[in-house]
């Protein structure tokens, strides 16, 4: 028997006998590539829950374990944020011969917020604010506590349609957070950095903020930005509905989606703009443009009779305009990838 707690205290148990003797299932939530999401009720509260099955190896897909090869990496990574607000919570996990059963919690009145965009189209900016702010500190504490997700995008989000709550799940992609180079990945395509596209590797940091402002992208114009590696590589945001909105929102978008990852964004600088924290964008070089972009690049965000100058507070400027951004005219991108079956089928995927 596994020695370590449960989020409920309850020790975490192996074998099909334990899980059946534990909790009942009661139909399929839903299906993806790599495992089913089943019903289920623990039998000692009555307590509905949600039974991912991941099974251990197909042709294509082998799980990945721990260095001991004790536990799924999976489950791993979730027992290390299972006190994370925002982070959907692991119960349970047992090993069923073939499959791992992971039991997590099931949240009411929620579907994922591929759907929630599908049904509702493009989100208001105080909403989508509400809820990108809740994922981005969500996402810093899984950091501090050593866990990349990898996977960032509306499908793994459920979000509760009455109090707008969201829950970050499917740790399937996941990984140790490491500052060194990544040279795997087993994400979503559509929402892969131009740094992986190009070169085959990244940083948890670049990643995740590339992710984040497709994400973004997506939430407040209804679709995402890029569909080939050859509009990701240029990264030009062409869409018209993403012209129209705000100023701040739109030089956020900018600053995640900037294709140099040198030049991108800080995944703690994003609580930081002015569009999450209400600040003034009149400041051109905010905290993180003037610690990551080269004085040229700074100087063609401005507009051409910008007065600046330089001092111990960063650069300002009498104008408060900025042209900032990592866009330029290309094609626009279409639809984002299909819907899943239910709101917890997300996290087979």
């Amino acid at each position: 028997m596994n020695s370590v707690e449960s989020s409920l205290g309850s020790k975490l148990e192996e074998g099909p006998r334990d899980f059946h003797r534990l909790y009942q299932l009661e139909g399929i939530l839903g299906k993806g590539g790599f495992g089913t999401v089943h019903a289920g009720v623990r039998r000692k509260d009555g307590e509905h829950v949600a039974v991912k099955e991941v099974i251990k190896e197909t042709v294509n897909h082998k799980v990945k374990m721990t260095e001991d090869n004790n536990i799924p990496l999976e489950v791993y990574l979730m027992q290390q944020v299972n006190d994370v607000p925002g982070v959907i919570k692991m119960i349970d996990y047992f090993d069923m011969g073939d499959s791992f059963y992971i039991v997590m919690e099931r949240v009411n009145n929620c579907k994922d917020l591929f759907d929630f965009i599908s049904e509702q189209g493009p989100l208001s900016e105080d909403l989508s604010k509400r809820i990108f702010h809740q994922l981005v500190e969500t996402i810093v504490q899984c950091h501090v506590r050593g866990v990349v997700h990898r996977d960032i995008k509306d499908e793994n989000i459920i979000i509760d349609e009455k109090t707008k709550d969201i829950r970050l799940i499917d740790f399937g992609s996941g990984a140790l957070f490491q500052n060194e180079i990544y040279t795997s990945f087993d994400g979503t395509h559509v929402y892969a950095p131009p740094e992986w596209i190009k070169y085959h590797h990244y940083h948890a940091d670049g990643l995740t903020v590339w992710s984040l402002g497709i994400l973004l992208y997506d939430m407040v114009v209804g679709d995402i930005p890029f569909e080939n590696d050859a509009q990701i590589k240029k990264a030009a945001l062409v869409h018209p509905s993403f012209h129209k909105l705000s100023h701040h929102l739109r030089d956020l978008i900018s600053c995640c989606l900037t294709v140099r990852e040198d030049e991108r964004i800080k995944l703690q600088e994003i609580l930081e703009h002015p569009w999450i924290s209400g600040g003034n964008l009149g400041i051109l070089a905010s905290s993180w443009m003037v610690r990551s972009q080269p004085m040229e690049m700074l100087k063609r965000c401005l507009p051409n009779n910008a007065l600046f100058s330089i001092g111990s507070d960063g650069m300002s400027m009498a104008s408060s305009s900025n042209n900032c951004s990592s866009s330029s005219s290309s094609s626009s991108a279409s639809s984002s990838s299909s819907s899943s079956d239910s709101s917890m089928m997300s996290m087979s995927v």
